[in-house]
């Protein structure tokens, strides 16, 4: 199959983030698939583009075998609220420019946010030839209505109704839908956007090559100097939505525990506030160490005792499953989760690999983190079920094959036949590894 992804965070070699689609489409393309990305110029976290992307409206590149072009995003995305409305909107051009230029696909799959990706995708599906092409819509969180929650958007302006419109219009006019927490389906169920039949539940997932368990005391920990403090590592954004302040207000409540550091690790619109406010409050068991190569995060996660994941306390957030949590529980580490909903139930309730604590309650994830700090042995519990939770329900290979599976039953009859002699005899050898019952909590944590 020609598979088109329309993705406009997908990552550029090495930059941190979520590496969900980098993941699966090199692994479509091992499987005899031409893959094709449309991605924006400019980072998430940071908001700028790369030097070799200015004055570019398309750059086109390869990632290993992943064709990629590079769309136009205007470097007003991390300044304000409207300068990132005008860049999702630039990016719809940019990108319906790429659609063009690029060989008609098989199939499309627009994964959002930004919501605005569906335009592309619909172009994609309607272009040339006499008949459409399937398109997948895929949902990694509710817009608008996260936008809402968040206080970026006003619920009575035109531009939420605009988006609500938008969103009602892609879950209509898309072949598939697909969303990655149920919480997402039980709300579109809900508000009748879509039948069931016309949904599918392929979550996030651990890239169990890249994140695997590891010593403790690796490089990471001796190069920073951590010694032998307990470290609780944050690693992801440092926007609003994620409410990161909470931990400066934890470690607050940490100041008479010296031997716990809280590390935060990524990028974002806060972030340099962030750091500011630590410093002002002369508080030296939190540090920000920025964005980090992603090559190197499994250093990082294995070189902590605990990973946390926080999020604005926001009903919206009780429907998401955070990235990092998966990542953790690669590594064999218990999580700090202070996000309710969906996530606390995967984590608590059913991996049993972590604690819960209130969101943006700076006492409550403080008490938490002395509980785990002052009980190793449970914390090595923990990460151990974490692993073997993710091992045998959330391999990014396993899904992948489950997407490319959703994939073939929507395009022409003649492809199934080619696609299912491609799976057979690799379909064994690429399900999610058994839990190994050999790994111990000592193996995990030393």
């Amino acid at each position: 199959m020609k598979i088109l992804i329309i993705h406009q965070y997908y990552l550029t070699p090495g930059q941190p983030g979520g590496s969900r689609f980098n993941e699966m489409a090199k692994f479509w393309v091992e499987q005899g698939h031409q893959v094709t990305v449309i991605a924006g110029t400019v980072d998430y976290s940071s908001g700028k583009a790369p030097a070799q992307y200015l004055g570019r409206w398309l750059f086109k590149e390869q990632d290993g075998s992943v064709t990629v072009w590079r769309c136009h995003v205007p470097e007003s995305y991390g300044r304000s609220y409207k300068g990132r409305m005008w860049a999702f909107f630039v990016f719809v051009l940019s990108a319906a420019t790429a659609v063009i230029r690029t060989e008609r696909p098989d199939i499309i799959l627009a994964t959002s946010p930004p919501l605005v990706v569906a335009l592309p995708g619909l172009i994609a599906s309607r272009l040339g030839g006499a008949k459409k092409k399937p398109w997948i819509f895929e949902v990694r969180d509710l817009w608008p209505e996260t936008a809402i929650t968040t206080k970026v958007l006003s619920r009575g302006s035109p531009l939420t109704f605009v988006l609500y419109a938008l969103e009602r219009w892609a879950y209509r006019l898309a072949d598939r839908i697909n969303v990655l927490t149920p919480a997402f389906q039980e709300d579109i169920l809900k508000r009748g956007l879509a039948p069931a039949d016309k949904i599918a539940f392929i979550p996030n997932g651990a890239d169990l090559d890249h994140f695997q368990p590891g010593p403790l005391n690796n490089e990471v920990r001796c190069q920073l100097g951590w010694g032998e403090r307990f470290v609780v590592l944050y690693a992801g954004a440092h926007s609003r939505a994620n409410a990161v302040m909470q931990l400066i207000t934890a470690a607050e409540y940490l100041r008479d525990r010296p031997d716990i550091l809280i590390v935060c690790v990524g990028d974002g619109t806060e972030r340099e506030s962030l750091v500011v406010l630590a410093r002002d409050r002369r508080l030296a068991n939190i540090t920000f160490l920025g964005p980090q190569p992603k090559d190197r995060m499994p250093l990082f996660v294995n070189g902590a005792n605990v990973g946390a994941a926080v999020l604005q306390n926001n009903p919206t957030f009780r429907t998401v499953y955070p990235n990092k949590v998966f990542d953790y529980m690669a590594c064999g580490r218990p999580t700090l989760l202070a996000i309710d909903g969906v996530a606390r139930r995967m984590v608590c309730d059913e991996a049993r690999a972590g604690v819960f604590a209130e969101p943006e309650n700076g006492p409550a994830i403080a008490s938490a983190i002395r509980y785990l700090a002052d009980n190793p042995v449970l914390c090595a519990e923990m990460g151990a079920r974490g692993y073997h939770w993710v091992t045998a329900n959330a391999s990014r290979r396993a899904l992948a094959i489950r997407y490319l599976e959703l994939m073939t039953e929507l395009v022409p009859p003649s492809f199934h036949a080619k696609t299912e002699e491609s799976f057979r005899g690799k379909r064994q050898s690429h399900q999610t590894r058994p839990a190994d019952s050999s790994i111990s909590e000592e193996t995990l944590h030393t």
